[in-house]
C-alpha cells in the first residue's frame, strides 16, 4: 500500500491516514482519558518516540473498553514526509496487541472521523464455555434462541433513524438520529456461535450492545417483537438498558468516499468473512 501514495504538495500540511486493528482487552476503548490506558495513548507515545516530537492523532470513531477494532483509522499531521519506513518501525515499537496495515497519504486534509461514511460492526457470541474464545466472543450460555425473530426484528433497524430509546447516554449526543442499511445474524454450521452484524452511518454510545442485549432478549422469548419495534418508533422506552458484554464486539470495517480497504485480520477463525461457508444464516 506504501507504493501507491498520492502526489503530495509538501509545501503544506501533510496528512496520513493510518489502517490499523487492534485486541482491545487490555485498554480502556481507543480514546486518551485520565482512567486507564486507551488505544489512542499508546500510539501516540510510540510515534513520539519515533518522530521525537508529541503528536496528536484524530481516530475513526470511539471504542469501550474491552472493545476491539478489526479497521480502524487515524490521521496524523506532519510537516515533512518522513524518510525511513515509518510502517515498520511503528510496529516495532508497538505492543503485538496492535498493528498497522498501511499509511495512506491523503489529498488535501480529510477527517478521519468526520469524513467516514459508513461503518461496520460484527458482534460474536459463543453459547458453550470456550477458554479460547474468552477474549474475543461473548459468552451466552443460552439454548434454543429462535434466531428467526432475531433476523425479523433486526430487519426492523433499517426501518427507523431514531435510536434514542437504544442508547445509554442520548443526551449527551447532539443528534440521535443513525441511519442503519444493514443488520443481520449468522450461525455457525454446528449452531452454537453466533453473529451479528450491522452497518450505519453512525453509532451511539453503546447502541450496538444494547440492540443485542434486546435482540438476545427476543430470540429467548422474554421480549416480544412488537415491543422491540415500540422502542424503535419512540411508543416505548425500554425500562433497562443493558448493553452485551465487550469483548465480542469488533469495529469491523469504515469507508469513505476516497478510502475503502478491506479489513486484513481475516486469519483469525473468529472473524472469518460472513462469506466463508462457516458463517450461515436462516
Amino acid at each position: 500500500m506504501q507504493g501507491n501514495f498520492l502526489h503530495l504538495n509538501r509545501s503544506k500540511t501533510l496528512r496520513y491516514f493510518f489502517h490499523i486493528g487492534y485486541s482491545g482487552t487490555q485498554y480502556k476503548g481507543w480514546q486518551r482519558h485520565p482512567y486507564g490506558v486507551g488505544v489512542q495513548q499508546v500510539i501516540e507515545d510510540c510515534l513520539k518516540k519515533i518522530l521525537k516530537q508529541p503528536v496528536a492523532i484524530v481516530g475513526c470513531g470511539r471504542t469501550d473498553a474491552g472493545v476491539h477494532a478489526s479497521q480502524f483509522f487515524f490521521h496524523l499531521d506532519v510537516a515533512q514526509p518522513w524518510d525511513f519506513d515509518m510502517l515498520f518501525r511503528l510496529n516495532k515499537v508497538l505492543p503485538p496487541d496492535i498493528a498497522v496495515f498501511d499509511i495512506i497519504p491523503v489529498e488535501g486534509l480529510p477527517h478521519a472521523r468526520f469524513d467516514a461514511s459508513k461503518r461496520s460492526y460484527d458482534y460474536f457470541i459463543h453459547t458453550y464455555k470456550d477458554p479460547f474464545l474468552n477474549d474475543v466472543s461473548a459468552l451466552y450460555q443460552v439454548r434454543n434462541l429462535n434466531l428467526d425473530a432475531m433476523q425479523a426484528a433486526s430487519a426492523l433497524l433499517p426501518l427507523y433513524s431514531d435510536y434514542r430509546n437504544l442508547c445509554i447516554t442520548p443526551a449527551e449526543h447532539d443528534s440521535t438520529i443513525c441511519h442503519v442499511t444493514e443488520a443481520r445474524w449468522f450461525m455457525d454450521l454446528q449452531g452454537n456461535r453466533l453473529r451479528f452484524q450491522i452497518t450505519a452511518n453512525r453509532f451511539l454510545s453503546r447502541m450496538i450492545r444494547i440492540i443485542v442485549g434486546k435482540l438476545l432478549q427476543v430470540g429467548s422469548g422474554t421480549l416480544s417483537l412488537q415491543e422491540f419495534e415500540s422502542y424503535l418508533a419512540l411508543e416505548k422506552a425500554p425500562k433497562h438498558l443493558t448493553p452485551a458484554y465487550p469483548q465480542g464486539l469488533y469495529l469491523s470495517k469504515v469507508t469513505y468516499p476516497f478510502l475503502d480497504i478491506a479489513p486484513r485480520p481475516t486469519f483469525s477463525p473468529t472473524l472469518h468473512p460472513v462469506t466463508d461457508a462457516s458463517w450461515q444464516t436462516r
